[in-house]
């Protein structure tokens, strides 16, 4: 039985696997920026969002460190909720 790790290896090597995990990532990566803009924007630091937000601040580095490292996505939910506490709100578009 392979390990993860010898799986995803495995997987990595076809092109359409790779090409679809390179689009993922671009894609959580601007998710990422959109948000760190917002916060910056609006002056807050991660435990000013949370308390807005109604949580801890370790959650909201959990956040974003997800989108960083493309392991857990955050609910839609949640990103309308960051980004109300950032003064904004979100638009979903398809395109």
């Amino acid at each position: 039985m392979k390990t993860h790790d010898q799986l995803v290896k495995r997987l990595m090597r076809r092109p359409g696997v790779r090409a679809e995990v390179r689009r993922l990532e671009r894609e959580e990566a601007e998710l990422l920026d959109t948000l760190l803009k917002a916060r910056h924007e609006a002056g807050l630091t991660q435990a000013q969002v949370a308390k807005r937000m109604g949580t801890q601040a370790p959650a909201i580095a959990r956040i974003e460190r997800a989108l960083a490292t493309g392991k857990h996505s955050p609910s839609v939910a949640t990103l309308r909720k960051y980004v109300k506490a950032c003064g904004k709100r979100l638009v979903l578009r398809v395109a």
